[in-house]
């Protein structure tokens, strides 16, 4: 049988357009459908205007901290306004520079709700489209609770258009995106409060790296509420909202933000049409190449709820393009050692097991950590600490862990991860000579364990 297409990519995110521009270099026909956002939710309502907002809220640091330095700054002004605006035009050119990719690439691009009809049929705009191969792209979008008042917060989309900055924002949540988020709103100067309904944020993180960070938070005046959830919001007559906890308090703001995780989006995507299965979660089940249970439909990123996080969906795309249409070059995705990082202020990069990982995992394990004052904040004002720490296998000497909390976190685990991925031993950091003064050469100078 001839298709129109060989490929025919459902969302244009991090994920889709990888794979749609690599299949497209080794010869594919391939077409693109996206009814919302060119590069998806990390380039638009994600990732990228996310550390935008961080950098913008890390300024008030960085005027503070000034002074030590011989710096005399007059009453700095901030205006959200100009941020937005800044952040809007930024991202529009880079919603430019997919399209650019993508059409230039020789994909087809068509913008519209793409509708799955059959195994090896598409419909977008009343037209029709038939592919060898399908693959699902469409990520996630912001899931928010229904509880009574719901309608007057606001999720991960809507943020990132505020029309004025919050005087006193409610943040709710306990991941990436509410950490990130309470950081930004409160360094920004928002009276802001961040309530999460279990013990401490970021589960799954290294412990020491949760509890550092609670204390890190807590020096800038971040109000944290744990054990609390809200169990209804009203609206008041000034417009203010009114959030009722489940414990009966009751908290005043003027915006209410949920960050309580995201949905795999599937609606109106037709798949009612296939055999293509669910897992309990709700996610598209795949195999181990991102095949469904019907053979010409497949699925990456945030939709099949494995991994999510950009990399991850780049690797996915990748991996599916090669497999299709390059297969001599075709490799598997790996899982392990994928390093992250959480641009709360300050920020966490992390890579490998936490420390409770590698117990539950049966590791015995020797552990390293160090925790000081960061050379940049020695002559301010500033209580910031940072914490650095290895997780250590005792019986081979390698290194399963990596964990910072502490200003660039992210840019110093990014190389970690490379030494971690390569098989690193704990020797092998002692061997390796530090870069002075850096507060990365702390990882190779620790010598005598916490714990073991």
């Amino acid at each position: 049988m001839t298709y129109d297409f060989d490929l025919f990519v459902i969302g244009a995110g991090s994920g889709g357009v990888r794979a749609a521009r690599f299949a497209a270099s080794y010869g594919a026909r391939v077409a693109v459908a996206e009814s919302r956002y060119l590069g998806g939710t990390c380039v638009n309502v994600g990732c990228v205007p996310k550390k935008l907002l961080v950098y913008g809220a890390h300024f008030a640091d960085d005027f503070e901290q000034a002074q030590g330095f011989g710096w005399s700054l007059e009453q700095a002004n901030f205006n959200w306004g100009t941020l937005i605006a800044n952040k809007n035009r930024e991202i529009d050119r880079l919603n430019g520079i997919y399209r650019n990719l993508l059409v230039n690439s020789g994909v087809t691009l068509l913008e519209g709700h793409a509708r799955i009809v059959d195994d090896h049929s598409v419909e977008l705009d009343g037209k029709r489209y038939s592919a060898k191969n399908i693959l699902i792209a469409t990520g996630g979008w912001p899931h928010i609770p229904e509880v009574p008042g719901h309608e007057h917060a606001i999720g991960s989309n809507e943020v990132f258009f505020l029309e004025q900055l919050p005087k006193r924002v409610l943040v709710i949540g306990g991941g990436y995106i509410a950490v990130e988020f309470a950081s930004i709103f409160n360094g920004l100067g928002a009276k802001t409060s961040l309530l999460y309904r279990g013990e401490l944020f970021l589960r799954g993180f290294d412990n020491a790296v949760r509890v550092h960070l609670q204390e890190e938070l807590s020096k800038r005046g971040l109000d944290l509420q744990f054990n609390s959830d809200i169990a209804r919001i009203d609206k008041q007559a000034d417009g203010s909202l009114q959030a009722t906890l489940k414990d009966g308090r009751v908290l005043d703001a003027d915006c209410i933000f949920y960050a309580t995780g995201r949905r795999p989006m599937l609606d109106n995507l037709g798949l009612e049409n296939t055999q293509v299965e669910l897992d309990e979660r709700g996610y598209i089940h795949v195999d181990e190449q991102y095949q469904t249970s019907t053979p010409s439909i497949l699925a990456i990123g945030d939709v099949i709820g494995r991994v999510q996080l950009t990399p991850v969906a780049l690797a996915e795309g990748m991996a599916v393009a090669k497999r299709l249409f390059k297969p001599e070059q075709y490799r598997k995705v790996d899982y392990q050692m994928i390093p992250t990082a959480v641009f709360s202020l300050p920020n966490i990069g992390t890579v490998g097991l936490s420390e409770e990982q590698a117990k539950k995992d049966g590791y015995s394990v020797s552990v390293f950590e160090s925790r000081f004052k960061p050379m940049k904040l020695t002559m301010t004002e500033s209580q910031e600490r940072t914490l650095m720490k290895l997780v250590v296998d005792t019986a081979t000497d390698r290194v399963l862990g990596c964990h910072i909390v502490g200003p660039e976190a992210g840019e110093i685990v990014q190389g970690l991860a490379v030494a971690l991925k390569a098989g690193a031993t704990k020797q092998h950091f002692d061997e390796t000579i530090g870069v002075h003064p850096t507060a990365a050469e702390e990882f190779v100078t620790m010598r005598t364990p916490v714990s073991s």
